[in-house]
Protein backbone atom coordinates (compact mmCIF):
# COMPACT_ATOMS: atom_id res chain seq x y z
CA UNK A 1 0.00 0.00 0.00
CA UNK A 2 2.90 2.49 0.61
CA UNK A 3 4.98 1.30 -2.65
CA UNK A 4 2.45 0.70 -5.14
CA UNK A 5 1.87 -2.41 -6.54
CA UNK A 6 4.53 -2.65 -8.99
CA UNK A 7 7.25 -1.87 -6.05
CA UNK A 8 5.24 -3.70 -3.64
CA UNK A 9 5.33 -6.97 -5.55
CA UNK A 10 8.92 -6.89 -6.02
CA UNK A 11 9.19 -6.65 -2.02
CA UNK A 12 7.18 -9.05 -1.35
CA UNK A 13 8.78 -11.62 -3.91
CA UNK A 14 12.37 -10.75 -2.40
CA UNK A 15 11.32 -11.37 1.12
CA UNK A 16 9.36 -14.64 0.02
CA UNK A 17 12.77 -15.44 -1.78
CA UNK A 18 14.93 -14.96 1.55
CA UNK A 19 14.96 -18.09 3.08
CA UNK A 20 15.66 -19.75 0.25
CA UNK A 21 18.36 -17.16 -0.59
CA UNK A 22 19.74 -16.91 3.32
CA UNK A 23 19.90 -20.82 2.96
CA UNK A 24 22.09 -20.26 -0.44
CA UNK A 25 24.38 -18.14 0.61
CA UNK A 26 25.16 -20.57 4.07
CA UNK A 27 25.91 -23.28 2.06
CA UNK A 28 28.22 -21.27 -0.18
CA UNK A 29 30.00 -20.36 2.87
CA UNK A 30 30.19 -23.75 4.29
CA UNK A 31 31.40 -24.23 0.81
CA UNK A 32 28.73 -26.69 0.05
CA UNK A 33 28.44 -25.87 -3.57
CA UNK A 34 27.19 -29.35 -5.19
CA UNK A 35 24.40 -29.51 -2.32
CA UNK A 36 23.67 -25.48 -3.22
CA UNK A 37 23.22 -26.53 -7.18
CA UNK A 38 21.00 -28.77 -6.36
CA UNK A 39 18.93 -26.59 -3.74
CA UNK A 40 18.92 -23.96 -6.48
CA UNK A 41 17.46 -26.13 -9.01
CA UNK A 42 15.20 -27.53 -6.15
CA UNK A 43 13.88 -24.08 -5.12
CA UNK A 44 12.89 -23.00 -8.82
CA UNK A 45 10.99 -26.50 -9.59
CA UNK A 46 9.31 -25.79 -6.23
CA UNK A 47 7.87 -22.37 -7.44
CA UNK A 48 7.49 -23.07 -10.74
CA UNK A 49 5.30 -26.89 -10.57
CA UNK A 50 3.95 -27.51 -6.91
CA UNK A 51 3.09 -23.83 -5.93
CA UNK A 52 1.63 -22.63 -8.73
CA UNK A 53 0.19 -25.63 -9.55
CA UNK A 54 -1.45 -26.01 -6.34
CA UNK A 55 -2.83 -22.73 -6.65
CA UNK A 56 -4.46 -23.51 -9.86
CA UNK A 57 -5.87 -26.55 -8.95
CA UNK A 58 -7.78 -25.25 -6.09
CA UNK A 59 -8.27 -21.75 -7.66
CA UNK A 60 -9.67 -22.95 -10.48
CA UNK A 61 -12.15 -25.86 -8.77
CA UNK A 62 -15.02 -23.84 -9.44
CA UNK A 63 -14.66 -21.98 -12.13
CA UNK A 64 -14.04 -22.92 -16.09
CA UNK A 65 -10.81 -20.90 -16.07
CA UNK A 66 -8.80 -18.38 -14.11
CA UNK A 67 -6.91 -15.43 -15.81
CA UNK A 68 -3.43 -14.29 -15.96
CA UNK A 69 -2.10 -10.90 -17.01
CA UNK A 70 -1.66 -11.53 -20.62
CA UNK A 71 1.20 -8.86 -21.25
CA UNK A 72 2.97 -9.97 -17.97
CA UNK A 73 2.77 -14.13 -18.83
CA UNK A 74 4.76 -13.06 -22.09
CA UNK A 75 7.45 -11.06 -20.60
CA UNK A 76 7.42 -14.58 -17.65
CA UNK A 77 7.97 -16.64 -20.64
CA UNK A 78 11.05 -14.98 -21.97
CA UNK A 79 12.46 -14.65 -18.48
CA UNK A 80 12.21 -18.03 -17.44
CA UNK A 81 13.76 -19.14 -21.18
CA UNK A 82 16.68 -17.10 -20.82
CA UNK A 83 17.25 -17.69 -17.17
CA UNK A 84 17.15 -21.65 -18.08
CA UNK A 85 19.35 -21.42 -21.01
CA UNK A 86 22.00 -19.72 -19.23
CA UNK A 87 22.54 -23.60 -17.65
CA UNK A 88 22.41 -25.28 -20.73
CA UNK A 89 25.21 -23.51 -22.54
CA UNK A 90 27.56 -24.38 -20.17
CA UNK A 91 26.51 -27.34 -19.71
CA UNK A 92 26.00 -28.49 -23.24
CA UNK A 93 29.67 -27.27 -23.76
CA UNK A 94 31.37 -29.59 -21.06
CA UNK A 95 28.90 -32.02 -22.50
CA UNK A 96 30.31 -31.87 -25.78
CA UNK A 97 34.07 -32.26 -24.69
CA UNK A 98 32.40 -36.17 -24.90
CA UNK A 99 33.89 -37.31 -21.69
CA UNK A 100 32.13 -40.05 -19.72
CA UNK A 101 32.66 -43.33 -17.79
CA UNK A 102 32.91 -43.50 -14.28
CA UNK A 103 36.38 -42.16 -12.40
CA UNK A 104 39.45 -44.52 -12.14
CA UNK A 105 43.01 -44.10 -11.37
CA UNK A 106 43.91 -43.89 -15.30
CA UNK A 107 41.56 -40.82 -14.96
CA UNK A 108 44.02 -39.00 -12.78
CA UNK A 109 46.88 -38.69 -15.44
CA UNK A 110 44.37 -38.16 -18.31
CA UNK A 111 41.51 -36.35 -17.24
CA UNK A 112 41.23 -32.61 -19.11
CA UNK A 113 39.22 -31.56 -16.25
CA UNK A 114 42.09 -29.40 -14.49
CA UNK A 115 42.07 -26.19 -12.35
CA UNK A 116 42.81 -24.13 -15.27
CA UNK A 117 39.95 -25.69 -17.12
CA UNK A 118 37.36 -24.85 -14.31
CA UNK A 119 38.84 -21.50 -14.08
CA UNK A 120 37.17 -21.17 -17.75
CA UNK A 121 34.11 -21.96 -16.45
CA UNK A 122 34.26 -19.84 -13.87
CA UNK A 123 34.66 -16.41 -15.99
CA UNK A 124 32.04 -17.75 -18.30
CA UNK A 125 29.81 -18.29 -15.49
CA UNK A 126 30.68 -14.84 -14.01
CA UNK A 127 29.82 -12.82 -17.36
CA UNK A 128 26.91 -14.72 -17.49
CA UNK A 129 26.30 -13.71 -13.90
CA UNK A 130 26.34 -9.76 -14.83
CA UNK A 131 24.44 -10.74 -18.17
CA UNK A 132 21.66 -12.07 -16.30
CA UNK A 133 21.98 -9.42 -13.55
CA UNK A 134 21.00 -6.67 -15.79
CA UNK A 135 18.20 -8.53 -17.52
CA UNK A 136 16.59 -9.16 -14.20
CA UNK A 137 16.90 -5.09 -13.33
CA UNK A 138 16.19 -4.00 -17.26
CA UNK A 139 13.05 -6.76 -16.66
CA UNK A 140 12.00 -5.00 -13.10
CA UNK A 141 12.61 -1.35 -14.72
CA UNK A 142 9.82 -1.98 -17.53
CA UNK A 143 7.63 -3.57 -15.47
CA UNK A 144 7.42 -0.83 -12.79
CA UNK A 145 7.78 2.46 -15.71
CA UNK A 146 6.45 0.59 -19.02
CA UNK A 147 6.96 3.09 -21.67
CA UNK A 148 3.82 5.12 -23.09
CA UNK A 149 2.28 7.59 -21.34
CA UNK A 150 0.02 6.86 -17.98
CA UNK A 151 0.66 3.11 -18.14
CA UNK A 152 2.94 3.28 -14.77
CA UNK A 153 1.15 1.91 -11.29
CA UNK A 154 -2.24 0.56 -13.40
CA UNK A 155 -2.87 -2.41 -15.01
CA UNK A 156 -2.41 -2.97 -18.92
CA UNK A 157 -4.95 -2.23 -21.27
CA UNK A 158 -5.23 -6.12 -22.04
CA UNK A 159 -5.48 -7.46 -18.42
CA UNK A 160 -7.93 -9.32 -17.36
CA UNK A 161 -10.90 -7.59 -15.56
CA UNK A 162 -10.37 -8.85 -12.14
CA UNK A 163 -7.12 -7.57 -11.82
CA UNK A 164 -8.14 -3.79 -12.76
CA UNK A 165 -10.55 -4.16 -9.76
CA UNK A 166 -8.38 -5.06 -7.81
CA UNK A 167 -6.12 -2.10 -8.64
CA UNK A 168 -9.08 0.02 -8.00
CA UNK A 169 -9.62 -1.33 -4.59
CA UNK A 170 -6.10 -1.05 -3.91
CA UNK A 171 -6.08 2.66 -4.35
CA UNK A 172 -9.26 3.41 -2.18
CA UNK A 173 -7.95 0.91 0.97
CA UNK A 174 -5.94 2.82 3.65
CA UNK A 175 -3.16 1.71 6.10
CA UNK A 176 -3.86 0.94 8.93
CA UNK A 177 -0.26 0.03 10.25
CA UNK A 178 2.48 2.82 10.28
CA UNK A 179 5.28 1.89 7.91
CA UNK A 180 8.39 2.13 10.78
CA UNK A 181 6.55 -0.91 12.57
CA UNK A 182 6.37 -3.23 9.05
CA UNK A 183 10.55 -2.14 8.97
CA UNK A 184 11.09 -3.09 12.88
CA UNK A 185 9.02 -6.25 12.18
CA UNK A 186 10.35 -7.02 8.96
CA UNK A 187 13.90 -7.25 10.41
CA UNK A 188 13.24 -9.09 13.43
CA UNK A 189 11.49 -11.55 11.20
CA UNK A 190 14.54 -11.71 8.44
CA UNK A 191 17.20 -12.09 11.65
CA UNK A 192 15.04 -15.19 13.08
CA UNK A 193 14.29 -16.70 10.21
CA UNK A 194 18.76 -16.42 9.10
CA UNK A 195 19.16 -18.04 12.56
CA UNK A 196 16.96 -20.48 11.41
CA UNK A 197 18.32 -21.13 8.13
CA UNK A 198 21.69 -21.53 9.56
CA UNK A 199 20.35 -24.22 12.20
CA UNK A 200 18.98 -26.16 9.30
CA UNK A 201 22.44 -26.63 7.53
CA UNK A 202 23.60 -27.62 10.49
CA UNK A 203 21.72 -30.52 10.88
CA UNK A 204 22.14 -31.30 6.71
CA UNK A 205 25.40 -33.45 7.77
CA UNK A 206 23.20 -35.24 10.90
CA UNK A 207 20.45 -35.99 8.13
CA UNK A 208 22.41 -37.18 4.99
CA UNK A 209 24.69 -39.67 7.65
CA UNK A 210 21.43 -41.30 9.67
CA UNK A 211 19.36 -41.96 6.26
CA UNK A 212 19.82 -43.11 2.97
CA UNK A 213 18.22 -40.36 0.98
CA UNK A 214 20.85 -39.33 -2.19
CA UNK A 215 22.14 -36.14 -1.92
CA UNK A 216 20.32 -34.87 -5.17
CA UNK A 217 16.96 -35.66 -3.78
CA UNK A 218 18.33 -33.89 -0.41
CA UNK A 219 19.03 -30.71 -2.23
CA UNK A 220 16.34 -30.41 -4.98
CA UNK A 221 12.99 -31.43 -2.77
CA UNK A 222 13.30 -31.76 1.20
CA UNK A 223 15.55 -28.64 1.77
CA UNK A 224 13.50 -26.44 -0.71
CA UNK A 225 10.44 -27.91 1.00
CA UNK A 226 11.57 -27.36 4.65
CA UNK A 227 11.97 -24.05 3.17
CA UNK A 228 9.26 -22.79 2.35
CA UNK A 229 6.94 -24.64 5.14
CA UNK A 230 6.41 -21.47 6.78
CA UNK A 231 4.91 -20.05 3.72
CA UNK A 232 3.13 -23.55 3.06
CA UNK A 233 1.60 -23.09 6.77
CA UNK A 234 0.62 -20.00 6.42
CA UNK A 235 -1.12 -20.55 3.48
CA UNK A 236 -2.82 -23.94 4.46
CA UNK A 237 -3.99 -21.70 7.55
CA UNK A 238 -5.80 -18.98 5.00
CA UNK A 239 -7.38 -22.23 3.06
CA UNK A 240 -8.97 -23.65 5.54
CA UNK A 241 -10.09 -20.46 7.02
CA UNK A 242 -12.04 -19.89 3.68
CA UNK A 243 -13.39 -23.77 3.70
CA UNK A 244 -14.85 -23.10 7.49
CA UNK A 245 -15.90 -19.44 5.89
CA UNK A 246 -17.54 -21.33 2.89
CA UNK A 247 -19.51 -23.72 5.50
CA UNK A 248 -20.22 -22.19 8.33
CA UNK A 249 -21.21 -18.99 6.87
CA UNK A 250 -21.49 -17.14 3.31
CA UNK A 251 -19.66 -18.75 0.80
CA UNK A 252 -17.17 -16.24 -1.17
CA UNK A 253 -17.33 -16.01 -4.80
CA UNK A 254 -14.79 -18.26 -6.99
CA UNK A 255 -12.00 -15.34 -7.61
CA UNK A 256 -11.62 -15.47 -11.43
CA UNK A 257 -7.79 -14.19 -11.39
CA UNK A 258 -5.13 -17.08 -10.50
CA UNK A 259 -2.24 -16.22 -8.38
CA UNK A 260 1.29 -16.95 -10.10
CA UNK A 261 3.83 -14.88 -7.99
CA UNK A 262 5.10 -18.19 -7.08
CA UNK A 263 6.54 -18.22 -11.30
CA UNK A 264 7.85 -14.52 -10.46
CA UNK A 265 10.10 -16.23 -7.52
CA UNK A 266 11.41 -19.02 -9.45
CA UNK A 267 12.58 -15.59 -12.12
CA UNK A 268 13.97 -13.92 -9.29
CA UNK A 269 15.98 -16.94 -8.12
CA UNK A 270 17.12 -17.23 -11.45
CA UNK A 271 18.02 -14.28 -12.82
CA UNK A 272 19.17 -12.09 -9.54
CA UNK A 273 20.10 -15.06 -6.68
CA UNK A 274 21.78 -16.99 -9.04
CA UNK A 275 23.87 -14.61 -10.52
CA UNK A 276 24.21 -13.03 -7.17
CA UNK A 277 25.60 -16.12 -5.44
CA UNK A 278 27.94 -16.84 -8.02
CA UNK A 279 29.56 -13.13 -8.16
CA UNK A 280 29.36 -13.78 -4.02
CA UNK A 281 31.50 -17.27 -4.33
CA UNK A 282 33.52 -14.94 -7.10
CA UNK A 283 34.38 -12.60 -4.03
CA UNK A 284 34.61 -15.43 -1.04
CA UNK A 285 37.08 -17.63 -3.27
CA UNK A 286 34.61 -20.25 -3.68
CA UNK A 287 34.48 -21.90 -7.07
CA UNK A 288 30.43 -21.70 -7.99
CA UNK A 289 29.88 -21.73 -11.63
CA UNK A 290 26.44 -22.25 -13.73
CA UNK A 291 27.80 -25.44 -14.84
CA UNK A 292 25.17 -28.13 -13.13
CA UNK A 293 23.99 -31.43 -13.57
CA UNK A 294 23.05 -32.29 -17.22
CA UNK A 295 19.68 -34.07 -15.23
CA UNK A 296 19.19 -30.99 -13.15
CA UNK A 297 19.45 -29.13 -16.13
CA UNK A 298 17.31 -31.16 -18.34
CA UNK A 299 14.33 -30.96 -15.99
CA UNK A 300 14.66 -27.38 -15.54
CA UNK A 301 13.79 -27.30 -19.08
CA UNK A 302 11.51 -29.37 -19.38
CA UNK A 303 9.70 -28.05 -16.33
CA UNK A 304 9.95 -24.42 -18.51
CA UNK A 305 8.32 -25.60 -21.21
CA UNK A 306 5.64 -26.66 -19.12
CA UNK A 307 4.60 -23.44 -17.74
CA UNK A 308 4.77 -21.43 -20.34
CA UNK A 309 3.14 -23.75 -22.23
CA UNK A 310 0.27 -23.94 -19.30
CA UNK A 311 0.48 -20.10 -18.94
CA UNK A 312 0.59 -19.67 -23.10
CA UNK A 313 -3.02 -18.38 -22.93
CA UNK A 314 -2.97 -16.67 -20.29
CA UNK A 315 -5.85 -19.02 -18.79
CA UNK A 316 -5.19 -21.92 -16.43
CA UNK A 317 -7.46 -24.64 -14.89
CA UNK A 318 -7.87 -27.26 -12.40
CA UNK A 319 -6.86 -30.04 -14.41
CA UNK A 320 -3.59 -28.06 -15.63
CA UNK A 321 -2.71 -27.06 -12.17
CA UNK A 322 -3.17 -30.85 -11.68
CA UNK A 323 -0.61 -31.56 -14.72
CA UNK A 324 1.95 -28.98 -13.19
CA UNK A 325 1.75 -31.10 -9.76
CA UNK A 326 2.11 -34.64 -11.64
CA UNK A 327 5.62 -33.24 -13.36
CA UNK A 328 7.15 -32.36 -10.17
CA UNK A 329 5.89 -35.86 -8.30
CA UNK A 330 7.55 -37.45 -11.59
CA UNK A 331 10.82 -35.65 -11.09
CA UNK A 332 10.81 -36.39 -7.51
CA UNK A 333 10.45 -39.88 -8.42
CA UNK A 334 12.77 -40.35 -10.90
CA UNK A 335 15.36 -37.69 -8.89
CA UNK A 336 15.68 -40.46 -5.38
CA UNK A 337 17.11 -43.17 -7.32
CA UNK A 338 19.81 -40.75 -9.45
CA UNK A 339 22.86 -40.81 -7.70
CA UNK A 340 24.36 -37.55 -9.48
CA UNK A 341 27.38 -36.58 -11.92
CA UNK A 342 30.81 -37.33 -10.44
CA UNK A 343 32.27 -34.67 -13.06
CA UNK A 344 30.32 -32.02 -11.60
CA UNK A 345 30.80 -32.57 -8.14
CA UNK A 346 34.98 -32.57 -8.90
CA UNK A 347 34.21 -29.22 -10.63
CA UNK A 348 32.63 -27.68 -7.56
CA UNK A 349 34.50 -29.07 -4.91
CA UNK A 350 36.56 -26.30 -2.91
CA UNK A 351 39.79 -27.81 -3.11
CA UNK A 352 42.08 -28.23 -5.89
CA UNK A 353 41.07 -30.74 -8.91
CA UNK A 354 43.78 -33.45 -8.54
CA UNK A 355 42.77 -33.35 -4.89
CA UNK A 356 38.86 -33.38 -5.47
CA UNK A 357 39.78 -36.85 -7.89
CA UNK A 358 41.66 -38.05 -5.61
CA UNK A 359 38.56 -38.04 -3.58
CA UNK A 360 36.07 -39.16 -6.16
CA UNK A 361 37.88 -42.02 -7.06
CA UNK A 362 38.42 -43.12 -3.29
CA UNK A 363 34.43 -42.30 -2.69
CA UNK A 364 33.51 -44.61 -5.87
CA UNK A 365 36.16 -46.98 -5.13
Amino acid sequence: MYLGDNLGDLVVITLNNAVEATLAIILLLKCELKLLQSTIVGVVLLHLLLIPGTGFLIGGARVLHQHLDPHQSQLNHSLLIIGVMALVVPSAFFTSLNRSGPLSAEVLNTDPITDGFRHDFLRMARGAAVVLLLVYFASRIYLHNPPGEGNAFRPTPDAPHAAIKKDKELEEVRPVINPLACIILLCVSVALMAVTAEFLVESIDFVRQSSNIQEEWFGLFLLPIVSFSADGTLAVVFFIRSLLKGWFGEPLPPDTLAEDKAIDLSIQFTLFWMPFLVLLGWWTDRPLSTLFDLYEVTVLVASCFLVNYVTADAKTNWVEGMVMIAFYVIIALSSWFYTGQPEIRIMSACETIAAALVTGVASEG
